[in-house]
């Protein structure tokens, strides 16, 4: 970086139109005011504003930023200055404003925001101790062997269940029939004999 584009000769050169541009005023006061030393004060300062306007016409200028493009109204009073997020035109093949490469820039910023937590979800996972998973999944298995074992003991048991109900309700109407013979049985045999 050249001497002329650092901050120090900005300072400097800002400093120095400062002081000449008072020594000029302070010049022309005094000449006014009819001071003795006028004359002295205005040369000084007229002979430093020349000086200084010399060395502008050999500094080249700053590079301009035609920031209206990317804020338009910025050169209006009162405008809305919000940046322009309207997008590109699809299928257009038109040189692109500043306010497409503002959304094109900030869709890919996006993507690669997205694609930073997925990299750093991955390298997460890569650092994860998968060393007893085997063995995790074993007994897992396992478990849902057993427990796959045990409903179908309980669905044959619900079947001895059901069998076992029906073969109770069976005797109790055998014994229901036993004891309507049995009644008349004894029935018979109170009876008096004639």
């Amino acid at each position: 970086m050249s001497f002329i584009k650092s901050k120090g000769f900005k300072y400097l050169k800002n400093f120095i139109i400062g002081i000449g541009a008072s020594v000029v005023m302070v010049g022309a006061w005094m000449k006014i005011v009819s001071h003795p030393l006028g004359n002295i004060m205005i040369t000084a300062g007229l002979l430093t504003e020349a000086f200084l306007f010399f060395m502008l016409a050999i500094i080249p200028p700053d590079k301009d930023y035609y920031w209206e493009k990317l804020y338009p109204g910025l050169d209006t009073y009162g405008s809305n200055l919000a940046p322009l997020t309207a997008g590109s035109q699809k299928g257009s093949l038109r040189p692109l404003d500043a306010d497409q490469v503002e959304n094109k820039l900030g869709g890919m910023l996006d993507e690669l925001q997205g694609m930073s937590k997925s990299l750093g979800s991955l390298k997460a996972l890569q650092e994860v101790d998968f060393s007893e998973t085997k063995g995790q999944m074993e007994t897992m298995n396992n478990f849902y062997t057993k427990m796959n074992d045990a409903m179908s003991s309980l669905a044959e048991t619900v079947e001895d269940t059901q069998i076992y109900k029906e073969q109770i309700s069976s005797l109790n109407r055998n014994l229901t029939s036993l004891n309507s013979v049995y009644g008349n049985v004894l029935g018979a045999f109170k009876q008096p004999i004639q």
